[in-house]
């Protein structure tokens, strides 16, 4: 306990779209768990709010921000108001990310620019306006939610999402050599095949596995992982507590692989 005391973190995308555990709700509880001060962002107000619960609820410290990541008026406006709060912004976490599937072929230029927006514009803007602060303040590190999608075809055809994930892949390299010196930190987790409510309301996904049926989609991921089985949002979150940590204090511009070793298979 306490790997994360004293620090102030912004978890972008701290709400989950459905019940359950997303990626950035078990982030920002674990985070909060640990000590830090969480200043839990989402679209969703009251997603964010349920999020600030939990945490309050057992102790921690939290506050809830209501923003659309692909705005840059409400980034700044989100990194501004943790400032006012908090004082500081050691970690931000940008784990904001949707899924359209379809090929180039297939894909609507309107959906390749909402994905594009929404996954890779949303981690710009949020290292755009928070890296200046951790440089005065003298360092801090930064997570950004990727996904083996970036370094894999996974049988599934959802062009936008892999190519904005390996856009990030890109951008949190060269971020993390620009900011090295000034002790900003940059990594990246590449998680792989997860069971999360983002993936379960994915009507695209269940689609593409299971012609819809959920339950079978789950099943068939499942089959696709050496280990047997998908990963959860705790994997995620305890990935992203080590990066967040002084642990990692000589760790910068790495991508995480969380996947049970599915990226190391041929087929």
């Amino acid at each position: 306990m306490g790997r994360l005391a004293g620090k102030t973190a912004i978890v972008v995308g701290a709400g989950s779209i459905g019940p359950g555990w997303g990626n950035g709700k078990a982030t920002a509880v674990t985070f909060a768990r640990q000590g830090a001060q969480v200043f839990c962002v989402d679209r969703n107000g009251a997603a964010a709010e349920e999020t600030v619960a939990i945490i309050t609820g057992e102790g921690g410290q939290a506050t809830a921000f209501a923003a659309d990541a692909s705005r840059g008026d409400d980034i700044e406006a989100m990194v501004g108001a943790c400032v006012r709060v908090y004082g500081r912004i050691d970690v931000l976490d940008n784990n904001v990310g949707i899924a359209e599937t379809g090929s180039v072929v297939d894909v609507a230029e309107a959906d390749w620019d909402r994905v594009f927006a929404v996954n890779l514009k949303s981690a710009y803007l949020a290292m755009k306006h928070v890296i200046p602060v951790m440089v005065a303040q003298g360092g801090g590190s930064i997570i950004n939610i990727s996904s083996i999608a970036a370094v894999r075809h996974l049988g599934i055809s959802y062009v936008t999402y892999a190519t904005t994930k390996a856009a990030m892949n890109q951008m949190t390299r060269t971020t993390a050599v620009e900011f090295a010196a000034q002790r900003v930190r940059v990594n990246a987790i590449l998680p792989g095949l997860m069971k999360t409510p983002m993936v379960a309301h994915s009507a695209g996904l269940a689609a593409s596995y299971a012609k819809g049926d959920v339950e079978a989609m789950w099943r068939a991921r499942d089959a696709q992982v050496p280990m047997g089985h998908m990963g959860d949002a705790w994997d995620v979150a305890n990935a992203a507590l080590f990066l967040a940590s002084d642990e990692s204090k000589y760790v910068t511009g790495i991508e995480l692989v969380v996947d049970g070793g599915i990226t190391l298979k041929v087929t």
